[in-house]
C-alpha cells in the first residue's frame, strides 16, 4: 500500500515542503511549496528569519494536508551548526548565521582551553570557524548564554515547535563539535573544558524516532489531528545521503549545494593526526553510518558571482561550456570566500596573490569556478580513499548541483571516475524514506532503501573523457 508522508527541507538559500508517496516498489514526490532563505543583517549581525521559515513550513504543511488528508507524518532537516539559544521555552531571538563574523573570538576561546588535535580526537569534526562550539563559546563570552536554559538546533528548534518536545538528532548533534564520535553521546569531558553549562544540552535521539503529534492549535490549524513528526537525518547531508541510489558499497558521494560535501560512508570513525590533518570529518549518519567527509565551498561561489552579476545563470554556463581559453585553478575554500560579497574580486586578487592570470572574461571566471570545484573533489576523494581504504568506482553527485551538466562533466574528468547526476531532490527523498520506514511503509536497511531509489528516481551518467 502507498501512504504519504511530508518532508521540510530547510536549505541555506530556499526551504521546500514536498509531498512523498512511498510503497514498496513505489517513490516519488510532489512539490508542494518553496520559499526563499538567506540571512538578514541587523546591528548586531547575520541572522536566519527562522520564525519566518517556520511560518513558511507551517502554511506548506497545511497546503499538503489539503492535498493528501491521509498525510502519515511530517519530518524536518535543514544545514547544520547553528541554533537557538532558548529559555523557558521561548527563543531568546533569532539564531545567528554561520557566516557571521563573531565565530572567530569563539575560535580563540575555544583553543585557549582545548587543542585542535584533542577536539579531533574526541568529535572527529573537520574544523570550520562557524561550527557549534565556537558559536557557543562567543556566546558565553558575550553573555547570551546567561539568560538561557536550553538551545537546540534548527531542524530540533521546528520539530519542538510543532510537538513541544525538545531533543537533539544525533546526525546534527555530530556537527557541533561537542559530540562524541566514538560513544555517539554528548561529550561531557569536553564540554566543561571548554566552559559551557551541561544543563543546557538537549536528550540525543536517532533518526526513525517518534516525537508525538502536533500541537492541539497546529492540529487544528493544519487540519490532521493524527499527523505525527518524526525526526529523520535532519542534518541535510544526513538525508541526502540515504537517498544515493548505489548498486553497491564501492563510492563516493558529493552532496552538492550552497555548500559541497565531499566522501565516502564508513562503519566507524576515522581519528588519526593525518585525518584532522587532511580536515577531514565524522559525521554522524542515518543507522549509526559515518560521513566521511570535507566540506568544499560549494556552489556558493557561483551563486553569490550571478548575484553581484544580475545574471541569467543558464547563458553563463552555456557560454562557461563552450569557453575554450586558459582557466584559472583557484582554492575555493580559502576563507576569503566564505562571507557574502564581490567573489569575482576575491578570486582575482587570489590569482594575483599566487601568481595565476586572473579569468579576464564572465565565461572565463564561471568556468574557473567550476573547474576550481572538480579539481577540489577530485583531490578530497583521492584523500578520503588513502585516509579510509575505500574504494570508489562510481561518484554519485546529488543535490541541486547534479543538475550542472558542465560541472558533473568536469567531475567525471577531474576524478577520472564515472559521475552519476542525481537525484536532484535527494535530501527530501531521503527525509520521506526514514519516515516511511518508521511509519511501516516500508522496510529494510540503508541498502534496502537506496535500492528503491534507484527503481524509482532517473540519473544521468558522466564518462570522464
Amino acid at each position: 500500500m502507498v501512504k504519504a508522508v511530508a518532508a521540510v527541507d530547510l536549505g541555506a538559500t530556499s526551504g521546500r515542503v514536498m509531498l512523498g508517496y512511498v510503497g514498496h516498489n513505489e517513490l516519488r514526490l510532489v512539490p508542494v511549496s518553496r520559499f526563499p532563505n538567506g540571512p538578514v543583517e541587523t546591528p548586531d549581525g547575520l541572522h536566519w528569519n527562522i520564525t519566518g521559515l517556520y511560518e513558511h513550513a507551517l502554511a506548506g504543511l497545511t497546503t499538503a494536508a489539503a492535498q493528501e488528508p491521509e498525510l502519515v507524518s511530517v519530518g524536518v532537516d535543514s544545514w547544520a551548526v547553528d541554533y537557538a539559544l532558548l529559555n523557558a521555552g521561548r527563543a531568546l531571538g533569532e539564531p545567528f548565521h554561520y557566516r557571521d563574523a563573531r565565530t572567530a573570538t569563539g575560535v580563540a576561546a575555544v583553543h585557549e582551553r582545548v587543542a585542535a588535535s584533542e577536539l579531533y580526537a574526541s568529535t572527529g569534526l573537520q574544523h570550520l570557524p562557524f561550527n557549534t562550539v565556537f558559536q557557543l563559546a562567543e556566546d558565553a563570552q558575550a553573555g547570551r548564554l546567561a539568560a538561557a536554559d536550553s538551545f537546540l538546533l534548527v531542524p530540533d528548534l521546528l520539530g519542538f515547535w510543532l510537538t513541544g518536545t525538545a531533543v537533539a538528532e544525533r546526525s546534527n548533534a555530530s556537527t557541533t563539535g561537542l559530540f562524541n564520535a566514538t560513544t555517539g553521546e554528548w561529550d561531557d569531558d569536553l564540554i566543561r573544558r571548554v566552559g559551557l553549562p551541561r544543563s543546557i544540552f538537549p536528550t540525543l535521539i536517532d533518526a526513525g524516532a517518534r516525537l508525538g503529534g502536533l500541537r492541539p492549535e497546529l492540529a487544528a490549524r493544519v487540519g490532521t489531528p493524527n499527523l505525527q513528526v518524526t525526526t529523520v537525518g535532519s542534518h541535510d547531508t544526513a538525508s541526502a545521503i540515504v537517498a544515493i541510489p548505489a548498486a553497491d558499497t564501492d563510492f563516493a558521494y558529493i552532496s552538492c549545494g550552497t555548500w559541497s560535501l565531499v566522501g565516502v560512508e564508513l562503519e566507524k570513525p576515522i581519528l588519526s593526526e593525518a585525518s584532522r590533518a587532511a580536515n577531514f570529518t565524522n559525521e554522524g549518519g542515518v543507522d549509526g553510518r559515518v560521513r566521511y567527509l570535507r566540506n568544499v565551498m560549494g556552489l556558493w561561489l557561483l551563486s553569490e558571482t550571478v548575484r553581484l552579476w544580475n545574471g541569467d545563470l543558464t547563458q553563463l554556463l552555456e557560454q562557461a561550456a563552450a569557453y575554450d581559453g586558459p582557466v584559472a585553478i583557484f582554492d575555493p575554500d580559502d576563507e576569503r570566500f566564505l562571507p557574502p560579497g564581490d567573489m569575482p574580486a576575491r578570486i582575482a586578487a587570489w590569482c594575483e596573490e599566487n601568481g595565476i592570470a586572473a579569468p579576464g572574461s564572465r565565461p572565463a571566471l564561471v568556468r574557473s569556478i567550476l573547474e576550481s570545484l572538480a579539481a577540489a573533489y577530485a583531490r578530497t576523494i583521492d584523500t578520503a580513499r588513502a585516509l579510509s581504504g575505500a574504494t570508489v568506482n562510481t561518484v554519485h553527485l546529488v543535490g541541486g548541483g547534479s543538475q550542472n551538466a558542465l560541472l558533473c562533466q568536469l567531475t567525471a574528468d577531474a576524478t577520472g571516475i564515472p559521475v552519476v547526476a542525481g537525484p536532484v531532490e535527494a535530501t527530501a527523498i531521503g527525509n520521506v524514506l526514514v519516515q516511511a520506514r518508521a511509519a511501516g511503509i516500508v522496510s529494510g536497511d540503508l541498502e534496502t532503501l537506496r535500492a528503491l531509489v534507484a527503481r524509482s528516481v532517473p540519473r544521468t551518467v558522466y564518462l570522464p573523457r
